[in-house]
């Protein structure tokens, strides 16, 4: 029994440890994408032998990071995925609920080609793009959208103007609730600059706008 009862709180450390590491990582990768493991664990501050205990190497630290995200983004899409509203809207919504996510993990940017490799990320994005193609399908439908470009297309722009701003943030050159960037992808899609203000901030308002943490 008490070895049992010893042995919750040893459960508890050690995940309370991993969820330290994986927080100083997100952090000080977005500072120094080249930190080694040892100057993670002095930031987390934890010894070495802790963080290799769960990490045995960079590549196992970083795919822990790529699997968070890929589950954040995921429950990210599906939170507005069943409603019904026009397009604009479910951009707006789409917008807010992912900016947060890509806000929290955009140091994996950075670290995309050189570690995780592009076949990885594409695999993390692509609900993303699925469900953005599918909004700016819709929207061109409707006549929401503009139509100058394919929807596939439209929606890959949209995604690489994204991708730019949250380097931007890398760079301390913009901070941003995800507001602003919703509204810019608005107007990028078609919508009129007034309209999209208040579709925004209609959409901000609903607490189903923001993404799970």
């Amino acid at each position: 029994m008490s070895q049992t009862v010893g042995r919750v709180p040893q459960r508890r450390n050690a995940r309370s440890n991993r969820a330290r590491i994986l927080a100083t990582a997100r952090q000080e990768l977005g500072r120094n994408p080249d930190i080694t493991l040892e100057e993670l664990a002095r930031a987390a501050g934890v010894v070495r032998r802790t963080l290799f205990g769960h990490f045995p190497g960079r590549a196992a630290l970083l795919d822990a990071l790529a699997e968070e995200a890929a589950e954040a983004l995921q429950a990210a899409v599906a939170a507005g995925a069943g409603a019904t509203e026009p397009a604009d809207r479910a951009l707006a919504r789409f917008m807010l609920s992912l900016w947060p996510v890509g806000d929290r993990y955009r140091m994996l940017l950075a670290l995309a080609r050189q570690d995780l490799g592009m076949e990885r990320v594409t695999g993390i994005l692509e609900p993303a793009r699925i469900r953005a193609t599918a909004i700016v399908e819709q929207g061109q439908r409707d006549g929401v959208f503009h139509s100058q470009l394919p929807a596939a297309v439209l929606s890959a722009g949209l995604e690489a103007m994204t991708v730019a701003l949250l380097e931007e943030v890398n760079t301390g050159a913009l901070e941003d609730d995800g507001t602003r960037v919703a509204t810019t992808t608005l107007i990028a899609a078609g919508v009129p600059e007034e309209q999209a203000r208040g579709v925004v901030d209609d959409v901000a308002a609903a607490p189903s706008a923001s993404a799970p943490s």
